[in-house]
């Protein structure tokens, strides 16, 4: 059973709400950080990312976490940020592309992650995990959302969509890429219950961006037990939830930096050895998100495509084992057999000549970069079944890194819980 919670949050005032909301912290440097900044001094990068105005200091320094309260507090007293005067939920709209996505901002206990009724397929690395348990204990606040799934038995997600039919949004802002923002609250008796019951019947949730956040919140609850400053609401943290079949999924690109000691004929002959059959696809529309598979049947088949030297192949071969769900990923195969196998790169997290782009953006990003010398080779990925997702986490699998790449991409700064 989903237990979901009611909280009063601290929102951008009306007339601050197109500026104050940003991308998160974990999608920009600390340069790209300043820049936007500079350009928007109202951003709540201010927050997430306080390291972004203090490039002389180390970016764990105590001083950080301190100037992230401090500003914080700042867009409190000034008005810039106000607290709903009593506890309710939130709905949550994107646009994109004309695509709409709708989700329901709430808290969820920690001991539901804690427990597995909230499950996660990656595996979260400890430096990003400590700098953002720092960060919300010294803020005193979940300054950014995890992205939660959920099986709809029915009702859910009609209920949610109905509570925005013909209503202002309480807070609306649209990004530079022109996806639309909006959140409107909820303080009905009734429907707040409504949903909490019909959320009773879902099972189980599953974190599909944000495992980070959702571990450094449990952190952040253990160490103000063991301290002696454990309130309620730290005990929760903020989510919003989406219908598992109501988001989009996208697979996420590699780059390599080098072919190690292969000439690229040398390197088609050793995929075409390895049993991968390899065709050419020359020049494609860099301005398409997908390049179209080849025509495989009814038996499943990994299929990729590589760019190098200006042009893109597709390299495909049929599973050998569909029961293995995260050894037949087409990611996993990529890893063992071609990146680690073929050139060597064994660390898929840590490997400097390894990078990753998400799979939303354009191929002619990957063009670029490659035709620029920068990277030698690309690969564009398929995506991975949303559904296959939620059988790994359901089967305590950990996907590799940089599996999944999920849509609606939420902003830091519309809705923030507070846990002091």
């Amino acid at each position: 059973m989903v237990q979901i919670y009611r909280f009063a949050a601290v929102r951008p005032e009306r007339r601050y709400s197109e500026k104050i909301p940003s991308v998160p912290y974990d999608v920009v440097t600390a340069e790209e950080a300043r820049e936007c900044i500079e350009k928007n001094p109202l951003s709540f990068l201010r927050v997430s990312r306080p390291d972004a105005e203090l490039p002389d200091i180390p970016p764990h320094d105590d001083r950080v976490y301190e100037r992230a309260r401090e500003v914080f507090d700042s867009m409190l007293a000034d008005g810039q940020l106000q607290r709903d005067p009593e506890p309710g939920m939130y709905v949550y709209r994107a646009v994109q592309d004309g695509e709409e996505f709708i989700g329901l901002v709430c808290c969820v206990a920690t001991e539901d992650y804690e427990n597995r009724q909230i499950r996660r397929h990656e595996l979260t690395r400890y430096d990003k995990e400590e700098d953002r348990t720092r960060h919300i204990d010294a803020v005193g606040a979940n300054t950014g959302l995890v992205f939660l799934l959920y099986r709809d038995p029915g009702e859910i997600f009609s209920c949610t969509h109905s509570l925005i039919d013909g209503t202002e949004p309480d807070g609306s802002t649209t990004t530079g890429s022109g996806v639309l923002h909006q959140v409107y609250r909820v303080t009905d008796e009734a429907v707040l219950s409504r949903l909490e019951d019909l959320f009773s019947a879902v099972p189980e949730t599953y974190i599909a961006d944000g495992h980070h956040r959702a571990k450094s919140a449990v952190n952040v609850a253990e160490r103000r037990r063991s301290d002696g400053r454990f309130t309620e609401e730290a005990g929760k943290f903020m989510v919003v939830l989406f219908a598992h079949d109501r988001v989009r999924i996208h697979g996420y690109s590699r780059l390599v930096s080098d072919l190690g000691n292969f000439t690229l004929p040398g390197f088609i002959d050793a995929l075409l050895t390895a049993g991968w059959n390899v065709r050419p696809y020359g020049k494609v529309d860099a301005a398409d998100y997908q390049i179209p598979p080849l025509a495989t049947g009814e038996d499943p088949v990994h299929v990729m495509h590589f760019y190098l030297e200006k042009t893109w192949y597709e390299v495909s071969r049929p599973v050998r084992d569909s029961a293995d769900l995260i050894g037949s990923l087409d990611v996993s195969v990529l890893q063992k057999e071609v990146l680690e196998g073929m050139l060597g790169i064994s660390d898929p997290r840590g490997d400097p000549r390894l990078n990753y782009m998400g799979g939303a953006k354009p191929l002619s990003g990957l063009e670029r970069l490659v035709d620029s010398g920068e990277y030698a080779l690309a690969v564009a990925m398929q995506p991975v079944k949303v559904e296959t997702v939620l059988a790994i986490a359901d089967a305590d699998g950990v996907m590799p890194p940089k599996s999944t790449w999920f849509e609606p991409k939420l902003l830091s700064g519309l809705v923030i819980h507070t846990i002091n």
